[in-house]
């Protein structure tokens, strides 16, 4: 089998649309038999709308004229990382108060990684390019002030699960997921990985 050429990653930019769908679809569909179409990922034909707005970002990966890979991160504001059941307290004369409302580690500027993929005959350790994609999204995220990633994923992907958690990513219910955080209806198995300011 040859080795793909070396893909470069760039920013997401018009006309780059058919070529994201046609990586990722398949993918989807084929690859873990998941039953979803372009209709229901609208975020795939509104890419700089959905994506490079605010501290958020898109990349592709291009090898030829063929996008073979792709990550992007939401801005999704403040993310604290769940509502937790505290609350208001009795409202005794000393001893009521706010409780802790299970609000984690403060607020902190959030990002939600979605859609990261890349095509079957760039993928392994000879190519490297997931974990270049990650980083180079992981970098930008850095720079633009996000202080905490978020992720959802199927359980069907094992292999992304090993991926993330190789890169730092832990684990969390979906009740530590900030609210503004964008779930996919497919997604079972989320994650988080705290950046380094």
């Amino acid at each position: 089998m040859p080795v793909p050429d070396e893909a470069r990653i760039r920013a997401f930019r018009p006309g780059d649309e058919q070529g994201v769908i046609d990586l990722i679809l398949p993918i989807q569909r084929e690859e873990f038999g998941l039953a979803i179409t372009a209709a229901d990922q609208p975020d795939l034909r509104t890419v700089p709308a959905f994506y490079q707005t605010g501290r958020g970002a898109f990349l592709v990966a291009e090898s030829g004229n063929r996008i073979v890979g792709t990550i992007g991160m939401k801005d999704i504001g403040e993310g604290n990382g769940g509502q937790g059941n505290g609350g208001q307290g009795n409202g005794g004369q000393g001893n009521g108060g706010q409780g802790n409302g299970g609000q984690g580690n403060g607020s902190a500027r959030s990002g939600a990684l979605r859609k990261m993929f890349v095509a079957a005959d760039h993928r392994g350790s000879g190519s490297g390019l997931a974990g270049r994609l990650l980083h180079a999204v992981l970098d930008l995220a850095r720079e633009n002030g996000l202080h905490r990633i978020f992720l959802g994923t199927t359980d069907r992907f094992l292999a992304a699960h090993r991926f993330y958690e190789k890169h730092g990513f832990m684990p969390v219910p979906p009740a530590d997921l900030p609210q503004s955080f964008p779930r996919m209806n497919v997604d079972t198995r989320f994650y988080r990985l705290d950046l380094p300011e």
